[in-house]
Order: C-alpha cells, then sequence, then structure tokens
C-alpha cells in the first residue's frame, strides 16, 4: 500500500512537473506587438479577444496565464520592443505605461501643416503619415477635430492617424446628430468646407456668424467670394496673400476666379466655425475689411466698403 502511495506521488509530482516546464516554456516563447499597444477598458477575457482581432498571437491560455500577473490597465502602454516573451508581456500589460505628450491642433490650421507639426513633435515619417492619412481617410482636407490631443510617445504613423482620425469623425457625428439628428457625410463635410471659408476669415468668434451671412448673401448675388483666406490652403497656410498668387493660382481655392465655397474645405475647423456655417447671421452685409485693430467692418454697400478699405490702408 506504501509503495502504491508512493508511486501514486511520484507521478502527480511528474505531472505538475512537466506542466511547470511547460508554462516556463510557455512564458519564454516571444511574441511580437508594436513598440506601443492600446489596451481598451474591459475583462482579461475580453481584452485578449481584442488583441486576437488585431491578429496579436495570444490565446485562451493568455487569458489564465495573464491573472498570475495582476489587472491589465487601460489605455496606451509601451512595450518598449516589438518582440517579448510573453512573461514580459504580461508584465508589461499589468504595469508599464506609456508616455504622452500634447499635440495642438489650433482652429484654421491645415492638414498639411498639421502633419509637418506631428512629425516633428512625435519623430514620425512625414511621408508615413500622409500615406496612413490617406488611407484611413477619403476626405482630403478638414478632417480633424482641433483640439488638444494627449498622444503615447512611441506611437507610430498608422496607430496615429487611425486615433486621430477615429476621435475625429466620433465628434464630427455626435455635432451632427445633434444639429440636424443624423448624420449624413456629404452634408456634412459642406458645411465643414464653408465653416473652414468662415474660419480663415473671422478675426475672432463673434464675426463668425458675419461671415457666414456674407458669404451665403454673396452666393445668392451670384457674386465671387474673392476671399483671400480661401487660398491659405495646404502649405500655403501662413502665406501673405498677393494679387500676383491670386492671378497665378488656377486651384478651386482661388474665389476670386471660382464661383461658390471650395469644393474641399480649406483647412480644420472648430465647433463655433461650423455653428456659424450652419447657423449664419441674418444681414444684407456684402463685404468685410479689416480694420486697424484687427477686426472687421462689415457693409452692405460698395461705396462704404471703399471707404473702409481706404481707412484701413492710410
Amino acid at each position: 500500500m506504501r509503495d502504491k502511495k508512493l508511486t501514486i506521488a511520484k507521478y502527480v509530482f511528474e505531472i505538475i512537473l512537466i506542466m511547470f516546464l511547460s508554462v516556463m516554456y510557455y512564458l519564454n516563447q516571444p511574441i511580437v506587438t508594436p513598440k506601443v499597444l492600446y489596451i481598451p477598458k474591459g475583462s482579461i477575457n475580453q481584452i485578449i479577444s481584442q488583441m486576437q482581432t488585431k491578429k496579436l498571437d495570444v490565446c485562451k491560455l493568455d487569458s489564465i496565464l495573464l491573472r498570475f500577473f495582476g489587472s491589465p490597465q487601460s489605455g496606451w502602454v509601451d512595450m518598449n520592443s516589438t518582440m517579448n516573451t510573453k512573461a514580459d508581456f504580461y508584465y508589461k500589460l499589468t504595469h508599464a505605461k506609456a508616455a504622452l505628450q500634447n499635440v495642438t491642433l489650433i482652429p484654421g490650421e491645415t492638414t498639411y501643416i498639421f502633419l509637418n507639426q506631428l512629425a516633428k513633435n512625435l519623430h514620425l515619417n512625414r511621408e508615413k503619415l500622409q500615406q496612413a492619412y490617406d488611407k484611413y481617410t477619403p476626405i482630403a482636407e478638414g478632417a480633424f477635430v482641433p483640439n488638444t490631443y494627449r498622444l503615447p510617445v512611441g506611437i507610430n504613423e498608422q496607430q496615429l492617424m487611425r486615433l486621430l482620425l477615429k476621435i475625429s469623425n466620433k465628434k464630427m457625428k455626435e455635432l451632427s446628430i445633434k444639429f440636424f439628428g443624423n448624420y449624413n457625410e456629404k452634408k456634412w463635410f459642406h458645411y465643414v468646407a464653408v465653416a473652414s471659408v468662415i474660419q480663415k476669415e473671422s478675426a475672432n468668434t463673434k464675426e463668425m456668424p458675419l461671415v457666414s451671412s456674407v458669404i451665403y448673401n454673396r452666393i445668392k448675388k451670384r457674386m465671387r467670394l474673392q476671399m483671400d483666406g480661401t487660398l491659405n490652403y495646404g502649405r500655403y497656410s501662413h502665406m501673405k496673400i498677393t494679387s500676383k498668387r491670386i492671378k497665378s493660382d488656377n486651384t478651386m481655392y482661388n474665389t476670386y476666379k471660382e464661383r461658390g465655397v471650395p469644393a474641399v474645405p480649406v483647412c480644420n475647423v472648430s465647433l463655433e466655425a461650423i455653428q456659424a456655417a450652419i447657423f449664419p447671421a441674418k444681414t444684407n452685409y456684402l463685404y468685410f475689411m479689416k480694420s486697424k485693430n484687427g477686426t472687421h467692418d462689415f457693409t452692405c454697400n460698395y461705396s462704404t466698403h471703399l471707404r473702409n478699405i481706404r481707412r484701413a490702408t492710410k
């Protein structure tokens, strides 16, 4: 009887040893991940399932073993390397956090300049950022919502564009539902295009509904908008508009030559500009001219507008 118990004990010990060695072997297996990984909120099983959808090499066993390391953190995790052992992977999921850096997109800035800013501040490849942008949205301009974003240091170009466009698209849909009760992309970006002209032309948010009224009033009278701000598109965002530039620019953005609002937004716009595009002030204004104090003088009459020009240029 004693020999039988010893045999059973030995058998159990061997099984435990084999299991222990198997687990140790598994914990030392490599796993390939992005250098910075986003962990959503949820249970361990939900997190592992979400990772599977992103083609990470994880399974049910990972759900079990991960529990011995603790609860995964939600948010961005710095994996430090794209190649880790399973043990390192579990530890970083439960203990590591990615460093965050603030990047601000100001209202009225173009995507071209914003991508330059992201490449410089986050040490990313400008060309890859553009490729990722083109991959994840068909919107040539105006797809971002101006804001201060807290972005993880180490995020790659694909992850960054996916993240920013996802946040922006969600916000735009929320605003559209608030204003219209639904979201129609074509309709929404028509107003973004109008808002982008307002954004470029207004001296402050208070003026935006007035500028909006001038745009609609001129369109109604089949007048060209003739607004310099529309030529501050793309790489020309901060360039002074000259008569030479107005004559030489043959793009859809040149409202001295083309009628109506450009089909594509000039820049990324604020909530205030969108509200002004949807709800313009009720005026008869057709002209405005920047005064010496930086704001604009609005008028219905061309003769008054000429006087405002003379006064501003003295």
